[in-house]
């Protein structure tokens, strides 16, 4: 399972920016945490063209949770962190850099050979899967800037991993895009939970992921509930941790009952098990 990182950057007022070196997985989440020191007003982050949210915990710390998607290609690239403090009614800036290495997930492929017919969607899906992925582009680009959720994440349903995140099907010799989520199998009708406190951005009935629910929770971070036989929360509805707020089906493009919870941080596409253990 992808346990996320813990790195601590002590920061001292008006030292020059130092480089630091971190490795991750794809998949996996940094937690990167500065110490507040003097009157800083604003600070946040950037990692590969994705920006990293900063919030303050009660430790005085600012705390930022840098994903590392799953289809990154490895590589060592900077994050660059710009801090503005308010000096004698001025504003002051600095930059620290680090350096994150992203190293590859050994992920799981399976190979199939199946009829063309099984697998090639005719013109008028095509035309309603394109939309609906433009449909969620829209919403998930619609980053908010306040911080909803708190620092305990729940597992959605209780059920068996049927679907691994990241792994990918090649059919008929040509890959397929990378399992973005993890599938847990579960009766239908089985209540499904927030993972956190957040607001429901959308709730949809798609092609490929059947009726499902977007929450967002805030500073980049969303979760996704698909294959539902119901919907219980409408958009625009906040939620809180636990609650529940669907039922297991098997709406969409699915061979069985089971929940894909999915969850994307900052742009990128990181392992949902990872939120339930982050370490503040």
């Amino acid at each position: 399972m992808i346990r996320p990182i813990l790195f601590l950057a002590f920061l001292v007022l008006y030292i020059p920016a130092f480089a630091a070196h971190y490795t991750g997985k794809q998949g996996q989440i940094i937690v990167v945490k500065i110490p507040a020191s003097g009157p800083i007003t604003n600070i946040e982050g950037a990692f590969r063209n994705r920006k990293v949210y900063f919030f303050l915990n009660e430790k005085s710390e600012f705390v930022g949770l840098l994903g590392i998607d799953l289809k990154d290609k490895p590589g060592t690239y900077p994050i660059n962190i710009d801090i503005s403090y308010n000096i004698n009614s001025g504003l002051e800036a600095q930059r620290l850099t680090y350096k994150v290495a992203v190293e590859r997930e050994n992920f799981h492929v399976e190979y199939f050979t199946v009829p063309m017919e099984k697998v090639t969607l005719t013109p008028k899906a095509t035309q309603r899967a394109n939309g609906e992925r433009q449909q969620v582009r829209d919403t998930l680009n619609d980053e908010s800037s306040e911080k909803l959720w708190n620092r305990d994440f729940v597992i959605p349903v209780k059920g068996r991993q049927s679907g691994v995140f990241g792994s990918y099907r090649v059919i008929n010799g040509q890959p397929r895009s990378p399992h973005n989520g993890e599938d847990i199998a579960a009766p239908v009708g089985t209540e499904v939970l927030a993972t956190n406190n957040g607001q429901v951005r959308m709730t949809v009935d798609h092609f490929f992921s059947g009726k499902g629910i977007y929450l967002d929770h805030g500073l980049g971070l969303y979760s996704m509930y698909f294959h539902l036989s119901e919907i219980l929360v409408k958009e625009g509805e906040f939620v809180r941790a636990g609650q529940v707020i669907g039922r297991v089906g098997k709406t969409g493009r699915v061979t069985g009952p089971h929940l894909h919870w999915a969850v994307r941080l900052n742009g990128a596409y990181v392992n949902p098990f990872a939120l339930t253990e982050l370490g503040f």
